[in-house]
C-alpha cells in the first residue's frame, strides 16, 4: 500500500475533546470527510501530555496504531470534534 504524503496538505484545523472542548492538537487534513486517523507526521502543534489523552478531563479520545507502516492515532468515534 502506499504511504501517506510527507509534507501533507497545507490546511490546518483544530481537533477538540469532545467532553470539555479542549485543544488537543492543529492537524494537517487532506480532504472534506469525517476525522477517523491522524498520522503523527502530520500533526503541527500537540498540545497533550499523554498520547491519546485528554490533558483536561483524562478522557480517552484516540488509539495508538500503525496506518499503511506509520504511526498514527485512531479516533474513537464521537470523542473529537474537528473545526
Amino acid at each position: 500500500m502506499a504511504k501517506p504524503n510527507k509534507k501533507g496538505p497545507s490546511k490546518t484545523v483544530n481537533i477538540y475533546c469532545k467532553a470539555c472542548n479542549y485543544l488537543l492538537f492543529k492537524y494537517r487534513k487532506a480532504g472534506k470527510g469525517a476525522l477517523i486517523k491522524c498520522f503523527k507526521e502530520r500533526i503541527s502543534e500537540d498540545y497533550t501530555d499523554a498520547p491519546c489523552t485528554c490533558p483536561n478531563c483524562h478522557k480517552l479520545f484516540a488509539r495508538d496504531c500503525l496506518i499503511r507502516g506509520t504511526p498514527a492515532f485512531k479516533m474513537i468515534g464521537g470523542k473529537v470534534l474537528c473545526k
